[in-house]
């Protein structure tokens, strides 16, 4: 019996169309960040098992994918391993290898390993796919491609600016208009933990502050006291879910809510710093928004960070979000480098132009005539033509069998090739071809350079 063909669940095949529309937004990305002075490098699609591992959280460990070693793995493992049937203590021994969660930590071994053929301030882009076993659903892919952007080699908040003016140019150029990009910052959050009496209960206080949209006040107050913060030091916290005004505004005021804590008014300090510039500078299209419940990747992000958020209509997650990351490369022995980085979630970006109906017409379209094959000694004649096509930048292709015509305009109007050539003993005689528009259904004789200044309008 045949197998049924399917994808491993999170993944997918991609059409022609498809792929048109995907480059269609990796080129616009590529060309803002060559604008912006990054430069491209590539690194493999697996790493290390220990390259990974712990640099994501406990959460972000179990969604990486390990890939067993070749052969008999379980042989050289000892047997106190496998009678306790603990799998995070026995993976490490069987998977010395994993794919990579993301493209910001491969980022951070590179730098260092060739941290001598480098120049500081290193700024890189990556546009590479990465594997997450996560679940899969809408806008959430277990294979995707991330577009990264980072700096390393420099604590300047003129490169937190410059990320901001990164995503305003790229989405502007894409005519999404309508993005907003959310920014917090890590120590305004320690500020707050710091507030209540948690700062050794930081992740578990920002884990429940993100989800304010989600699940409400209420039951994020009762998240936190579960994670053993007091009910009473929460009190403090009022102020913040009332929190309402401009970007500068809310920043005011949280700046009294956090006059005693110095990590606190320095976070405040560099976010007005970075929102004073970017408004300096000119946001065409994006809007640059507090949101103080934003707290991705805290387990190395260290300054500011940030998330896009889709325009409105569009029923996504974020689709873009990065920060700063003073300490990643000292994971890998490099101290004091400190860094700052964003990515684009092409996939993301792709459902929210397709939704909206961003795509330009010309995309659909890929070979723009064919020429119909009515014999091998038609083939030839035609053939010198379409190649001559081809060397000016017309994309053209000849018909391989010499099928019934009907059949070879029927593949033309399902493929929408807005042209097709007829090439008889008539033409050949005359040195000419027949030219017929398929949306017009127009026909008529033409030589060689008339076709070609048709073809190039």
């Amino acid at each position: 019996m045949a197998q049924k063909p399917s994808t491993p669940k999170g993944t997918r095949d991609f059409t022609s169309e498809e792929i048109s529309k995907r480059n269609y937004i990796i080129q616009k990305i590529k060309h803002w960040f060559e604008v912006f002075g990054f430069q491209p490098i590539e690194t493999p699609s697996f790493e290390n098992y220990e390259t990974l591992m712990g640099k994501y959280g406990e959460e972000g460990d179990r969604l990486i994918f390990k890939i067993l070693n070749s052969g008999d793995f379980l042989s050289k493992v000892s047997d106190e391993f496998l009678q306790n049937k603990d799998s995070q203590k026995l993976t490490p021994h069987i998977s010395e290898k994993a794919l990579r969660y993301d493209l910001t930590v491969p980022f951070a071994r590179f730098v260092v390993q060739h941290q001598n053929e480098i120049d500081f301030p290193f700024k890189r882009y990556q546009i590479q796919p990465v594997w997450r076993a996560d679940r899969p659903q809408k806008g959430r892919f277990r294979e995707f491609y991330q577009c990264d952007a980072d700096v390393v080699g420099s604590r300047s908040l003129w490169q937190e600016v410059e990320c901001v003016l990164l995503y305003d140019r790229v989405f502007d150029a894409l005519k999404l208009s309508g993005v907003n990009v959310k920014i917090n910052h890590r120590k305004i959050l320690s500020g707050l933990a710091q507030l209540i009496g948690a700062e050794d209960k930081l992740i578990d206080f920002t884990v429940a502050l993100d989800k304010l949209d989600k699940i409400g006040k209420e039951a994020v107050l009762a998240e936190m006291v579960e994670k053993g913060i007091a009910a009473e030091a929460l009190k403090k916290l009022d102020p913040l879910f009332t929190l309402s005004g401009t970007f500068i505004e809310k920043l005011y005021k949280l700046k009294e809510l956090l006059k005693d804590s110095e990590d606190g008014l320095t976070g405040i300090a560099e976010l007005t710093f970075i929102h004073d510039e970017a408004q300096k500078a000119g946001l065409k299209t994006a809007a640059l928004e507090l949101e103080l419940t934003l707290a991705r990747g805290l387990n190395y992000y260290t300054g500011a960070i940030l998330e896009v958020a889709a325009p409105k209509g569009v029923d996504l997650g974020s689709i873009g979000g990065g920060g700063r990351y003073d300490d990643l490369t000292g994971i890998f022995g490099l101290n004091n480098i400190s860094g700052v980085g964003i990515s684009f979630g092409l996939d993301r970006i792709y459902i929210a132009m397709e939704t909206l109906g961003l795509f330009p017409e010309s995309l659909k379209l890929h070979t723009q005539v064919l020429f119909v094959n009515f014999g091998n000694e038609e083939a030839a004649y035609s053939l010198s033509a379409v190649l001559k096509l081809r060397a000016a930048g017309i994309s053209a292709e000849l018909y391989p069998d010499d099928a019934k015509p009907k059949k070879q305009l029927a593949y033309a109007d399902k493929r929408k090739i807005p042209f097709v050539v007829f090439v008889g003993e008539q033409e050949m005689n005359a040195q000419k071809f027949t030219l017929k528009n398929m949306r017009t259904g127009e026909q008529k004789p033409v030589g060689f350079e008339e076709m070609l200044a048709l073809l190039s309008n």
